[in-house]
């Protein structure tokens, strides 16, 4: 929880600060690229890091991630220049790919079936917590003029995550030699990266059908296809074959997938939409979007009592069914613009995605074995990331196209609303889509995990039994 909640903060707690950094060491035209590099550098690292856990094991990734992370903040509290932050926040974004998947595989790892979809629940409150106390620090810092805090903050927590890590996590990891695919991990980092550049900055800073927007997705496109003919002769590859042939692999991918348009399309209009539909002050917009990240923690906590009972694929039907209606409400309701209603609908599809996301990716990891639930877990949130960025793509053209039929754009709050309207419109879109990813997976597929459950007891067991013996010696 503490490694996760170094991610989680910081994904809240730079917003809020950026009118002070710029005010001290300018470069406002570039200061979206301090999400931007921040986002890319995760989102590319993840599939890397999520193999090597599986070579390594996942101690020494996660505390590499925790090292980069911090190394990331404290050069940040130092930066002299805006290109010097953003380049700092590729450091720091290095650092977050590794950290989130392994925390989540080590929990896949370390806790059986019932257990686990508790213990998301527990990490899945991180980020409620987060998405309040991060816009607080930041406000609290840029209103002493010491932005700086905002990253160097970040210092204590990676050493206590660190130190609990050495202290209290033990595997043990069959020492093999392994060959490591370079030239895969080079290749789908670049064709990522150009992919995921695309469509962050596409209608940004270029426009989508520009020479520079066709470059860089046909070129990401080719490398990826080179990518693929190399990972079919690669003794260990970096995203394995099998990854995209097994069926419940690939519909809980594209579950994970839909999940992340779904959060970002909610996550970047809704404060907008109230601030300019109904003027609320950016703390009630925020406490608004707040509750759906208070409705997931809630649902996927309980999760495990449905998915034990009545199976994976029904509870997540489930959750994708409440998550259905909440943007359906929000869309239908948008023309008439109530905070109490958008914030009920934001908590009811936060509701339907602890339902959703938590299952699918629990059936994911317990339908493999322990080589290879951190490349399937990592996938996963790679997934969750590229539904995101797309989304970020996908919906900003939706509201740009209604913004530039109007006269004085977004500033317009006649504007906000239809654009707003549309963009959660497109949001019920895409939790419909996600219906359909849903039903086609298949209901069984979680045997690999008992025997395994029960021989991680055994070994946990002996373990405290040894550490008990050698302090009663």
């Amino acid at each position: 929880m503490l490694s996760s909640g170094l991610v989680a903060i910081d994904a809240t707690i730079v917003a809020t600060a950026v009118p002070s950094i710029v005010r001290e060491i300018g470069g406002f035209s570039s200061f979206p690229w301090l999400f931007s590099a921040y986002l890319l550098a995760q989102a590319v690292s993840v599939p890397v890091y999520a193999k090597l856990s599986d070579m390594a094991g996942r101690k020494p990734i996660i505390l590499t991630g925790i090292s980069l992370f911090m190394l990331g903040s404290i050069l940040c509290g130092l930066a002299w220049s805006m290109p010097a932050l953003i380049a700092f926040r590729v450091v720091q974004g290095l650092g977050a790919g590794a950290v989130l998947p392994v925390a989540i595989t080590i929990a896949g790892d370390i806790y059986s079936l019932a257990e686990r979809a508790k213990v998301q629940g527990y990490l899945a409150s991180v980020w409620a917590v987060s998405s309040v106390v991060g816009p607080t620090l930041g406000g609290v810092f840029s209103s002493l003029g010491i932005w700086r805090g905002i990253f160097l903050v970040n210092i204590p927590l990676c050493i206590v995550a660190a130190w609990m890590l050495v202290q209290k996590f033990r595997e043990n990891i069959e020492r093999v030699k392994h060959r490591v695919d370079y030239l895969g991990a080079a290749l789908l980092t670049v064709s990522l990266t150009l992919t995921i550049l695309g469509a962050l900055e596409g209608g940004q800073a270029w426009a989508w059908d520009s020479p520079v927007s066709i470059a860089v997705f046909t070129v990401g496109l080719a490398l990826f296809v080179v990518f693929v003919g190399v990972e079919r002769r690669a003794a260990e590859p970096v995203l394995p074959p099998w990854v995209v042939s097994r069926r419940l692999l690939v519909t809980t991918t594209l579950i994970s997938f839909g999940c992340g348009a779904i959060v970002l399309g909610l996550t970047s209009y809704v404060p907008t939409f109230l601030q300019g539909a109904l003027s609320v002050q950016p703390v009630l917009a925020g406490l608004a979007l707040a509750a759906l990240t208070i409705g997931w923690p809630i649902s996927a906590s309980q999760s495990g009592r449905l998915y034990l009972r009545i199976g994976f694929r029904t509870t997540a039907l489930i959750g994708v069914t409440i998550t259905l209606v909440g943007s359906v409400i929000l869309a239908v309701t948008a023309h008439t613009p109530n905070l109490a209603l958008v914030a009920a609908s934001c908590f009811v599809s936060g509701l339907g995605l602890g339902l959703l996301a938590t299952p699918s990716l629990i059936a994911a990891q317990s339908s493999v074995e322990w080589h290879e639930r951190g490349v399937v877990t990592g996938t996963n949130l790679f997934a969750r990331s590229i539904g995101s960025s797309l989304g970020v793509a996908v919906f900003g053209a939706v509201a740009n196209a209604i913004y530039a039929g109007s006269a004085s754009g977004e500033k317009n709050s006649q504007t906000i609303v239809p654009a707003s309207s549309a963009v959660f419109l497109a949001v019920a879109i895409s939790a419909a889509l996600t219906v359909a990813a849903v039903l086609a997976m298949p209901s069984k597929g979680v045997e690999p995990d008992a025997p395994r459950r029960r021989d991680s007891g055994m070994r946990l067991r002996r373990v405290r039994q040894r550490d008990g013996q050698r302090r009663g010696s």
